[in-house]
């Protein structure tokens, strides 16, 4: 076996083309756009090699056929947060073959060490964490987009190194015509007959507005209150535009008292089931199709991203009446069937109540592992929040 840095055009194919041929006979797996993988490796895509830096390598047997691929990066913003200081490894592909996934594995630790690191996480994004962050070990069906998959197999290659479970990521899923708890309604029924609140849906045509009030709840709910960064409005102007085209204003939701924005409920199609016809690819052609079929509604199924509102109107009923709200307008037009959300560490509590108090399933879990090269050290898992 030869474990080579990805450094040519043809490196970068057969990191792109691996996964194909290892899951021609999986029917849950989706490719993932190829240019979303190659903006990660892409120091003028990815900002985050303005603070760190990453490796990526190809596993090829004697016939010098790739039989695996991982990247191993660092982030010197997340290092200086944690206990030790620990890099991380994703984009893992693998044949069911342990010595080759070993061999990956040291290669990745002796990278990281050379960096002062002393323990790595994976598998995991050189990038946010709602992206390529965690491996399936329950829930094998068809991946959200930008969600890792992967074969059972996998979780036996890390385990067998040594990694040890570092938190669980929970998806939780449940039919849009089924009822939530009845508090969520008898709540909802409370809060509507205050003429100061109510909730609407956006429209397209008023982005701009509704992009600076999901700045206004995100500053509020999060950024101050939570230690961290504030979002800026031009940057999210940004980013909504850049979404419109796939955006369906009537599943994100906004909650407001007196006209102030207080709270937000931001669902996507799930835009893996238009991807997975696409083999990959996203050019003018497939940009097309994909507009055609939003504009059809040819999925049922909405994915839950983001769910906040502002500390000084939590308690009060704001979430039933958006949760409601929506349910209700999905049903009626007839929109969605199916309903699920990113993931939610179990190190977060509250937010794993609030998903199990709607009624919801756990629909898939995914594991963080860590590595710490110190054998002899303690391993401690995240902390709860």
């Amino acid at each position: 076996m030869n474990l080579v840095e990805v450094t040519t055009a043809k490196h970068k194919k057969d990191f792109i083309l691996l996964p194909v041929s290892l899951y021609k006979n999986e029917p849950n797996w989706i490719r993932p756009l190829d240019k979303d993988i190659e903006a990660v490796f892409d120091a003028k895509q990815n900002k985050y090699f303005r603070h760190g830096e990453c490796s990526r390598l190809l596993l090829y047997d004697e016939n010098e056929k790739p039989i695996g691929r991982i990247a191993v990066f660092i982030d010197e913003r997340t290092t200086k947060k944690e206990p030790q200081p620990t890099g991380g490894i994703g984009f893992f592909e693998c044949i069911n073959d342990k010595a080759a996934a070993h061999k990956m594995f040291d290669h990745c630790k002796q990278w990281l060490q050379q960096k002062g690191m002393e323990a790595m996480d994976g598998p995991i994004n050189f990038g946010e964490r709602d992206s390529w962050w965690g491996l399936i070990v329950d829930g094998f069906h068809s991946p959200q987009y930008k969600m890792n998959y992967n074969p059972s197999y996998y979780r036996e290659l890390f385990e067998s190194y040594g990694f040890q479970k570092y938190y669980e990521q929970w998806c939780y899923s449940l039919r849009i015509a089924d009822r939530v708890q009845e508090k969520f309604y008898r709540r909802h029924e409370e809060i509507k007959t205050n003429p100061d609140y109510h909730a609407e849906f956006l429209k397209k045509k008023f982005l701009s507005k509704y992009a600076d009030d999901f700045c206004t709840v995100y500053n509020k709910a999060w950024a101050k209150h939570g230690g961290g960064k504030e979002l800026e409005r031009k940057q999210v102007q940004q980013f909504f535009k850049t979404m419109k085209p796939v955006m369906d204003g009537e599943a994100i939701w906004f909650a407001y008292c007196k006209d102030e924005p207080i709270g937000m409920w931001i669902n996507l199609p799930d835009l893996n089931q238009y991807f997975k016809k696409f083999n990959g690819k996203l050019g003018f052609v497939e940009k097309l199709r994909l507009l055609w079929m939003l504009k059809r509604r040819e999925t049922r199924k909405l994915i839950g991203l983001v769910f906040g509102i502002v500390p000084e109107h939590q308690g009060r009923g704001v979430d039933a009446l958006m949760i409601v709200e929506g349910q209700k307008h999905f049903v009626e037009n007839n929109l969605y069937d199916d309903f699920e959300m990113q993931w939610i560490g179990d190190f977060n509590p509250r937010m794993v109540s609030i998903a199990e108090n709607l009624g919801t399933k756990r629909s898939r879990v995914l594991n963080t592992y860590r590595y710490l090269f110190d054998r002899s050290k303690e391993f401690k898992r995240h902390p709860i929040l």
